[in-house]
């Protein structure tokens, strides 16, 4: 069975990791508090996950989820993700993270920072424009009348699939948007970020996104 790693387990990786249990992945959760710090939450998820720290996470995962502040990103353990995917759920809070003059310029994107530092490894986005909660209650089957669309971005092709596997089996339609050059279209502030929209509505609230806000 496929294990996903999850690094952080705030509102998104928790909501992450009650959706991944319940479609049949194992997961191995971390936070940078501790493993023992998460009992609570594994109990919960029951024997399909365990906690563990962000290192452990990294190696067992047969695929990454980084959903920490993203003034933390660097924190992120490097060598036991060279050569797997990560799907990078982070949104640029410059309240929390201090001020990043490259994505105030927009001359660069959240994660598109990731992938410089995990410089070995397939770096998608994810999960970023959706309340936490409603990762858990929005996703209906395939072929749903007015499914509800979520954004993912890569320059590895077979991480933006992985993605859209994931998506589908969480509930939800993709909408790629590229290169993680253009993952910017569906962050803070802009038309398709934290609203429900179906896929055509979602490449309208794209394709109209300011490039700075």
């Amino acid at each position: 069975m496929t294990t996903i790693g999850i690094i952080g387990a705030g509102h998104i990786g928790s909501q992450v990791a009650r959706k991944a249990v319940e479609s049949g992945y194992d997961v191995v959760i971390s936070n940078s508090r501790g493993p023992e710090t998460l009992a609570g939450l594994v109990e919960e998820l029951g024997p399909k996950a365990r906690a563990a720290t962000a290192a452990e996470a990294a190696e067992a995962g047969d695929f990454a989820v980084v959903t920490v502040p993203l003034k933390a990103y660097k924190d992120i353990p490097v060598e036991p993700l060279a050569g797997k995917t990560v799907i990078d759920t982070n949104n640029y809070y410059w309240e929390r993270d201090g001020r990043i003059p490259a994505l105030d310029n927009g001359e660069a994107t959240t994660s598109g920072l990731l992938q410089e530092h995990l410089a070995q490894s397939k770096v998608a986005k994810g999960f970023n424009h959706i309340m936490a909660a409603e990762i858990a209650t929005d996703g209906t089957p395939a072929g749903t009348e007015n499914r509800r669309a979520l954004v993912t971005s890569s320059d590895f092709p077979e991480a933006a699939e992985l993605v859209t596997r994931l998506y589908d089996e969480f509930g939800f339609d993709t909408v790629n948007v590229g290169p993680l050059s253009e993952s910017w279209r569906a962050e803070r502030d802009r038309p398709a970020y934290v609203i429900r929209q179906n896929a055509e509505e979602l490449r309208a609230n794209l394709a109209k996104a300011p490039r700075t806000v």
